[in-house]
């Protein structure tokens, strides 16, 4: 408990002496002096500050003695005022780093746009993503960074309340193996997932105070460094060609309107119709073969009055299914 109170901003003696009141109840100063085997005057200073803090008060008409007091008030401005203690230092530790980078590296744009390469990578993106708290954007397509796995972190993310919006490109969605261990989870904890044919740069952008920035696979082969973007225009930039491409883009999970009745498979199949993948990628990736995919395919048009794929897609997005 004196570990906690220190935390808070209290000293050892302020935390000793109010501990003691909490056990002992009313005890002048020189009782209390005497139990805690600290200076008389210790004792007073530590007094004087808790009637300050609010959380005692003296409790004898000569004011020789002290009481504890109900703390809930106290407790809460001590938080307040170490949280603002935090942020300032985690400001001057920002600007310290600043101005590390500007007296090593001369460039105008030094503070806004970082390099990263080789193995820091995927440390600094777990990093990011475990840093966030309000919400993530990102375009995905591959190569990864983080080899292309499953992603506990956004799936904890998730469950503490950190929103994610990812638009995918067909070449992640196509790869079987990512999206079982990967895009089919994090939808299913929530996860806001949509789909284009291409993305033309692989995005993230944390709540949005960073972005990370590489070239997609339809750039390079090679994929051993990204940029770190600061909040400056090009960040806003960045956010604001991701949020019009999340309006162009195909929805991947489906809508409120969705029947009831409708069978678990068909819903999978209507999820991955507007991902612009193949009837045997969609068979590939529900584990089930193309004869069964086209039967399940003919129950639903036959449902909709559908014709062809794009029929029903049509009709999926009309009744508000997707």
């Amino acid at each position: 408990m004196t570990a906690s109170l220190r935390r808070l901003g209290l000293t050892p003696a302020e935390a000793d002496v109010w501990l003691r009141l909490l056990d002992d109840g009313h005890r002048t100063f020189d009782e209390l002096a005497d139990r805690l085997g600290r200076p008389a005057d210790e004792v007073e200073r530590a007094a004087d500050r808790l009637i300050e803090r609010g959380l005692a008060a003296t409790g004898c008409p000569d004011h020789s003695c002290l009481a504890p007091v109900e703390p809930t008030l106290a407790l809460d401005q001590l938080s307040h005022a170490r949280a603002a203690e935090l942020q300032q230092a985690r400001l001057a530790a920002a600007n310290a780093y600043r101005d590390h980078r500007r007296a090593v590296h001369r460039q105008a744009t030094g503070d806004l746009v970082e390099v990263v390469s080789g193995p820091r990578i995927a440390d600094r993106i777990r990093q990011f993503e475990g840093a966030a708290e309000r919400e993530i954007v990102r375009f995905d397509s591959p190569p990864y960074h983080t080899r292309g796995g499953a992603n506990p972190l956004e799936i904890r993310n998730l469950e503490r309340g950190v929103r994610y919006r990812v638009v995918y490109s067909a070449a992640a969605v196509q790869n079987g193996a990512y999206y079982a261990a990967n895009i089919q989870p994090c939808i299913a904890a929530g996860e806001q997932a949509r789909v284009l044919t291409s993305v033309p740069v692989k995005l993230t952008v944390f709540d949005p105070r960073l972005a990370i920035v590489s070239m997609s696979s339809v750039e390079t082969e090679a994929n051993d460094s990204l940029l770190l973007v600061h909040p400056s225009s090009l960040l806003s930039a960045l956010l604001g060609f991701f949020e019009s491409s999340w309006r162009s883009a195909y929805p991947m999970h489906l809508g409120d309107q969705i029947p009831p009745t409708l069978r678990p498979t068909h819903r999978r199949i209507l999820e991955l119709l507007g991902t612009g993948v193949t009837d045997d990628t969609i068979a590939q990736l529900l584990g089930i073969s193309r004869r069964t995919l086209s039967r399940h395919l003919a129950q639903l048009y036959q449902r909709t009055g559908a014709t062809n794929r794009f029929q029903l897609a049509l009709h999926a997005a009309h009744k508000g299914w997707i």
